[in-house]
């Protein structure tokens, strides 16, 4: 018998600890809720920098989605593949150098080579408010400064704060 009841009285602690821990969860999400701008203010942030947006009401969900346009930058295999394979390979450490800055600076969203050796290379998606702008970042490259890439860009529409899964 007293076994069963240090077994219950274990059992019983453990689950306070769970409820605590569950308790302590939910207010730190609900900080980060608070924290997050509303979808309204959201807006207002994104037009007043210039970005394209626009807004619908989800069916299933309710929630307000808030659509942004980026601009994809597809890179594509350019004219000029003439350089040796060191100048080759020290243009590859500088392009991954200008796309890591262009991510560090909040300019790029994600970016990332085709997995096969065709004509297009790769993309980047730009998060600015003009295609003016994408395009001249997107030409601060060192491979298409060269020669070896070029760009080719494009808006694309995309909700705002979603992840790839």
């Amino acid at each position: 018998m007293r076994k069963i009841l240090i077994l219950m009285a274990l059992i019983l602690v453990n689950s306070c600890k769970e409820q605590s821990k569950t308790e302590h969860i939910g207010s730190k999400e609900l900080e980060h809720v608070e924290d997050k701008p509303t979808a309204k203010a959201l807006k207002e942030q994104l037009t007043q920098k210039g970005f394209q947006i626009f807004d619908y009401v989800d069916d299933k969900t309710k929630d307000t989605v808030l659509m942004q346009q980026y601009f994809m930058a597809f890179l594509k295999q350019g004219k000029n593949r003439s350089q040796t394979k060191a100048e080759a390979d020290r243009l590859q450490v500088l392009h991954r150098a200008h796309l890591g800055r262009m991510y560090e600076e909040g300019y790029a969203d994600i970016s990332g080579p085709f997995g096969d050796d065709g004509e297009l290379r790769g993309i980047t998606i730009y998060n600015v408010p003009t295609q003016k702008m994408a395009d001249s970042l997107a030409n601060l490259d060192p491979m298409v400064k060269s020669g070896r890439l070029e760009i080719e860009i494009h808006p694309w529409w995309a909700a705002k704060g979603l992840q790839l899964r």
